[in-house]
């Protein structure tokens, strides 16, 4: 199948294979990683309006880009069109190209205040969102949403059709319901759907781990891209058309090697290393002795001891005699695929079903407390591992 560049408004984007915003993984450093590996266009975790017009300092940092990752767009979510639209000026200014609106969100925090997948149920609302933040930025904006609120209710190709005449550059849709959650599968017939009903470009989401499998919803569906999330967690090299599935041991510490420097220069490590070491391990799901390696970057107790690991496994990963190399290739290949196999039933593999930025507490006027909004994304973030992996 040829690949076909993807035009977002202005936007051309070369390769259609887009990065997902996931809560606790698509900050800036992994960004820049899988646009390294070929990603088209990276999007951000999701960003409360409500943080961003309040000025809350972590929602902020969220917002931090390169020029390296560019094309790069930022995820809204909100219920009230008025500040929906003064987060998006805000947005505006900053070197962005692209704001996308979160319309999908099943999370309960989001949901009872009207937002992500609730707006679903209030098209006349959404509808008002699209047009005040299309209103209020020169930047292309697009709507990412499910299939519906439930199996009765499966109203994404008009809801889609909703975000063209409003305004909407594109559509993404994530084929679950959001009464699916995290689990059963996507319906690549709701994603063909909403294709004929709409002209300007539709991404398609959810379920895809490997590039091949991003082809096959191109090829079955007609979308004119693909969203990757849970499929490019230890596995940036997905985006790319010459992309292994069953990577070797060195291809995996080589990338894993990277991240840890674009974590290096961009965060402090000392404030993440929990969600670094949860970024590592999983670069080594499926491969042999996979779960060792995974246990001794789990007990590493710094940034710099990481990284010293990581150095130290691949020079005995080069060091290795090739008869050993090819056996445990070997070993990675039937792994691999056990991997790929249970990975794609339970859970959700885009933003929308797993994003909880350090928003998620909007208390009373809004202006919760940066910590505690913290807390409740370390909460929730939980909770979505425990579910998607």
């Amino acid at each position: 199948m040829k690949i076909k560049p993807l035009h977002i408004g202005p936007l051309t984007i070369a390769n259609p294979f887009i990065l997902a915003p996931l809560a606790g993984y698509t900050d800036l450093p992994f960004r820049l990683l899988c646009r390294e590996y070929g990603a088209g266009l990276v999007f951000s975790e999701m960003i409360s309006c409500h943080g961003l017009t309040y000025a809350q300092q972590k929602t902020w940092h969220m917002t931090r880009s390169a020029a390296a990752e560019r094309p790069i767009a930022m995820q809204l979510f909100g219920s009230e069109p008025d500040v929906m639209a003064r987060a998006a000026a805000m947005l505006n200014r900053e070197p962005i190209d692209c704001i996308d609106i979160n319309m999908g969100c099943p999370v309960k925090k989001v949901t009872k205040k009207g937002a992500g997948a609730a707006l679903m149920k209030t098209p006349d609302l959404a509808a008002r969102i699209i047009r005040a933040v299309c209103a209020a930025t020169d930047k292309p904006v697009t709507v990412k949403f499910r299939s519906g609120w439930d199996h009765q209710h499966i109203t994404a190709p008009d809801f889609a059709q909703m975000a063209e005449e409003t305004g909407a550059s594109a559509v993404t849709i994530h084929a679950r319901t959001w009464s699916d959650g995290f689990a059963g599968t996507v319906a690549w017939d709701v994603i063909a759907a909403i294709k004929e009903k709409i002209t300007i470009p539709l991404i398609g989401n959810g379920d895809v781990m490997n590039h091949a499998q991003g082809l096959d919803m191109m090829r079955q569906t007609g979308c004119d891209g693909v969203m990757i999330g849970r499929g490019c967690l230890g596995r940036p090299w997905v985006f790319g058309q010459d992309a292994p599935q069953q990577p070797g041991p060195q291809l995996r510490l080589q990338a894993l090697q990277r991240h840890l420097e674009l974590i290096e220069q961009f965060v402090h490590p000392l404030q993440a290393l929990g969600n670094i070491r949860n970024h590592a391990g999983k670069y080594f799901k499926g491969m042999h002795n996979g779960a060792e390696i995974r246990n001794r970057i789990y007990q590493v107790k710094t940034f710099a001891a990481l990284r010293e690991l990581v150095d130290t496994l691949l020079h005995e990963s080069f060091a290795q005699e090739p008869e050993e190399q090819g056996k445990q290739q070997a070993d990675n290949d039937r792994g691999g695929q056990r991997e790929i196999e249970a990975e794609i039933s339970p859970a959700d593999n885009n933003i929308s079903g797993q994003t909880a930025d350090g928003q998620f507490t909007e208390q009373g006027p809004h202006q919760a407390d940066d910590n505690e909004q913290q807390a409740d994304n370390n909460k929730i973030f939980r909770h979505i591992n425990a579910e998607a992996f």
